[in-house]
């Protein structure tokens, strides 16, 4: 509550800059619940940024429902950031290496991109979605690698996921934003666009790991219309 008050603050000293999303106790669900309400009915807030997975859970844990069901009646997305891996992960797939090099190959190199595309999976064929069905999810880097492997997913998961209302590939397209944070060449974005359609992408620039003036070069530099420019930023 003092960090999501403090950033409150800060946004009415500067009511031209962007909206916070509010930080979450995740270790209590139904207090992050009652914390998003707060945030976006007194202070408001546009969503909550989640870090991975809370104490070894996935939100497609039933304890998450409350946050989830809120998050989708208060009609605010929310941004799931990626999180250092845990202990057990970091030892089986990125010990033996120089551990600065295995600890950077675990997050921006590869690790967290794969376990946010995986929690983000998870959530499709858990079916959060058909749950929750006006739930909006945002995550970063270009999709998080599930614009290059969704069909194959889509296909090879369909017949397990028998449960689920709609093909796997759906959800991401219907209750998936992605952003643009930290990946400045043109191929990943051409590749989510051509699969999600420009209108699930947000310019982001990922500030203070990536520069605003690699963003902004890069924005500049991309051969669109006016108006899918308008869209995109």
């Amino acid at each position: 509550r003092r960090a999501n008050d403090w950033a409150a603050e800060a946004v009415r000293r500067y009511p031209k800059r962007l909206p916070p999303f509010a930080p979450l106790p995740m270790s209590d669900p139904d207090a992050s619940a009652e914390e998003l309400e707060r945030t976006v009915r007194e202070l408001g807030f546009k969503g909550a940024l989640i870090n991975g997975t809370s104490q070894g859970r996935f939100l497609d844990d039933s304890r998450f429902f409350s946050l989830l069901e809120r998050a989708e009646a208060l009609q605010v997305p929310l941004y799931l950031h990626p999180a250092p891996p845990p202990e057990p992960v970091m030892n089986a797939y990125f010990s033996g290496l120089d551990p600065a090099l295995g600890r950077m190959l675990s997050m921006a190199g590869w690790g967290w991109h794969a376990e946010t595309a995986l929690h983000t999976l998870r959530l499709i064929v858990a079916g959060v979605f058909d749950r929750c069905p006006r739930l909006q999810l945002i995550i970063g880097h270009m999709g998080e690698m599930l614009p290059f492997i969704l069909a194959r997913s889509n296909d090879v998961l369909a017949p397990f996921a028998k449960g689920l209302r709609r093909p796997v590939a759906d959800y991401l397209r219907s209750n998936v934003h992605v952003t643009t944070s930290g990946m400045f060449t043109a191929p990943p974005l051409l590749l989510a666009i051509e699969v999600l359609g420009i209108d699930r992408i947000m310019f982001s620039v990922d500030y203070p790991y990536a520069s605003h003036a690699r963003g902004r070069a890069f924005l500049d530099g991309l051969p669109f219309s006016p108006t899918d420019m308008e869209k995109l930023s």
